[in-house]
């Protein structure tokens, strides 16, 4: 696990300045803190940051072929290395390490850009072909790595976070309206967009090849297409079993300790079910949250699996204090907005885990492959809520339902009521980023000083258009995969694993049990209204009576209470009309309404008013690079 970073220019005879280098990689020391490595060739620098998981001592980076001219360098793990290692010494190839990123070189002199379809694993990697002049970018199959890049004044620069980009001399970033419009819509800005104009996302699955000034880029993976599979639920059960079996093993790899996240929900607690197979009790750690605010706690479910399997539990109990005063820290750390309070629990849950190991599994992922969230529930009553006439609808029902009385618990039934009346009437995919998200089209143009531009909802609508898959469920599946897992569940899990300087896996995101249940016919994940059906049916015997049945409660914290109460003060600061008319993105008139009502308990706007609280700490810590211009 790494930050990886470089520049490349179209003349290939400009000289690297190693200072400007060095100052973009030092930006991602928590990725790495153990090493770091430089490449200076003719037009060429590359440079990575260290987190040693695989070969202690030998798996300095960058590595390079025999004769020096393939270099490269690599985020994650490679979970297949040691096959590709085996073939590879037996081609005649010579490998000096153990380290899983040196077969990188090697492959590429074997199959070219084609070496990406051999890797199993998460990673952002860069090769440099310095005879041919040429730079590969490669991201993992499911987005589990970042990687960003700009071309500007001649060169095309990449790291593994934005921050870093900034670091670039003469390169003044500006806003990116559009994706700020996306953002307060999903909550997260959706590749290959970014918050600064000019800088782009590699998406999950893609490659970049870039020579003397152009860029290309290209899909290298995909979901399968065509019929789904025709089998039975016995088949399908044991089939996911053995795929997510292996992914398991795969993923206890490593030369440092390893441990489980475990929230005491069905996905944490499969993959501890699938650990303990390979793996004495007491050799498993498991880490828990624990909230005083109890309808925000699982921690008895995670101490009941964790008791039913014989692992090393700990367990961390936080007060909303001990939250609260993590928020100035997550919030500095943040170089794009991400509006998922999850972010803050997530952060907390890192620190406390890399206190006892270097690497974490989880079960995020499980999600958008079984659909759990409620909005698959959702999609089905509102094809019967839209046979109602509009008339009753908006005169009778929904009127009705905004004046129920707001709570202030987590996922309330009046919050999922009025949730679901906001993205209910629309005829498309964009319910579901409408569900989701935090303001609708329509309010966005109350909320935002400029015209948001007509696209709001493209991403949703390429990835939905873009599945071949079979039936409409797999599709919008396909579309969560591709926008919410990448960009939001992804991202946090990185950002907040990373500076804690901790590797995280999932196992739920290995490519090939991705394929196979993406193959599946949408009833062995929504079976009337059972969620993550064949998930459950698979492991209701295995886990403590209960754990598999039980309602989703996601990481959530009460922000509804918190902005209410402690973080009151900093809310009406951060939001106050002076400061949001001088800013100029926002129409401070409509930003104290939704203060102002939920304050007086009117209305429950805790998921509009936390985008808007990150998106002015983000402009409050990085808003000197957007004004600033130079003279």
């Amino acid at each position: 696990m790494c930050g990886i970073c470089g520049i490349v220019f179209d003349d290939p005879g400009r000289e690297i300045d190693i200072s400007i280098l060095k100052k973009i990689n030092r930006t991602m020391i928590h990725r790495g803190p153990d090493d770091e490595g430089y490449y200076l060739g003719k037009g060429c620098g590359l440079a990575m940051r260290r987190l040693s998981i695989i070969d202690l001592e030998g798996g300095h980076q960058p590595f390079s072929s025999e004769d020096g001219g393939i270099v490269s360098i690599c985020n994650g793990e490679l979970y297949n290395f040691r096959d590709i290692r085996s073939e590879l010494l037996a081609g005649g190839h010579l490998l000096k390490s153990r380290s899983d990123a040196e077969v990188l070189p090697h492959l590429y002199e074997r199959d070219g850009a084609g070496l990406v379809h051999h890797l199993k694993g998460m990673f952002a990697l860069a090769v440099w072909d310095d005879k041919e002049k040429t730079l590969i970018l490669a991201r993992d199959r499911m987005g589990q790595k970042p990687l960003y890049y700009l071309y500007h004044d001649g060169a095309l620069l990449f790291a593994s976070e934005l921050k870093a980009l900034l670091e670039y001399p003469g390169f003044h970033p500006a806003l990116n309206k559009k994706a700020l419009a996306k953002y307060f819509a999903y909550e997260y800005v959706p590749a290959p967009d970014s918050i600064f104009e000019g800088i782009s996302k590699l998406e999950p699955g893609h490659l970049l090849h870039f020579k003397a000034g152009k860029i290309s880029v290209r899909r290298y993976w995909d979901l399968p297409v065509g019929e789904e599979l025709n089998i039975g639920e016995s088949e399908a059960r044991d089939r996911f079993m053995a795929l997510f079996d292996q992914s398991v093993q795969r993923r206890l790899i490593g030369d440092v300790p390893l441990g489980v996240f475990l929230s005491g929900g069905l996905d944490s607690s499969s993959v501890v079910a699938m650990i303990a197979r390979h793996r004495e009790a007491k050799e498993i750690k498991t880490f828990s949250i624990a909230f005083s605010e109890k309808s925000f706690d699982e921690s008895s479910h995670a101490r009941s699996v964790a008791r039913h399997f014989g692992t090393d539990h700990r367990e961390e109990v936080l007060s909303p204090e001990n939250l609260i005063a993590l928020f100035p820290e997550v919030t500095a750390l943040l170089d794009e907005p991400l509006g998922d309070a999850s972010i803050i629990p997530t952060y907390a849950l890192s620190r406390f885990t890399k206190k006892y190991v270097t690497i974490a599994l989880g079960g995020d992922g499980a999600d958008e492959l079984f659909a759990g969230y409620p909005t698959f529930q959702a999609e089905r009553f509102a094809n019967y809520y839209r046979k109602i006439p509009r008339l009753i609808r908006n005169g009778v029902i929904e009127r009705f339902i905004s004046n129920l009385p707001t709570s202030d618990e987590n996922i309330s039934l009046d919050f999922k009521i009025k949730q679901f009346i906001k993205g209910a009437g629309r005829e498309d995919i964009s319910r579901h980023a409408t569900w989701m998200g935090s303001f609708s089209e329509e309010e966005l143009k109350k909320l935002l000083s400029f015209n948001p531009s007509h696209g709001l909802y493209e991403d949703t609508a390429r990835h939905f258009k873009n599945s071949m898959l079979a039936s409409k469920g797999n599709r919008v599946l396909y579309s969560y995969k591709k926008l919410y897992l990448a960009d939001d569940i992804l991202t946090k899990l990185d950002r907040a694993s990373m500076w804690n300087s901790l590797e995280a896996r999932a196992p739920f995101m290995d490519h090939e049990l991705v394929e196979f249940v993406f193959r599946l016919p949408y009833t062995f994940k929504l079976r009337g209204m059972t969620m993550k059906y064949l998930l459950k049916k698979s492991f209701e015997e295995i886990l403590p009576k209960g754990i598999a049945r039980r309602s989703k409660k996601g990481f959530g914290i009460p922000l509804a209470k918190w902005i209410k109460g402690p973080i009151r003060e900093m809310t009406c600061d951060l939001l106050a009309s002076e400061k949001i008319a001088r800013e100029g993105f926002l129409n401070p008139e409509y930003v104290s309404e939704i203060l102002d009502r939920h304050l007086s308990g009117k209305e429950d706007n805790r998921k509009k008013l936390w985008t808007l609280i990150i998106f002015e700490k983000w402009l409050e810590n990085w808003g000197a690079r957007v004004f600033t211009r130079p003279e």
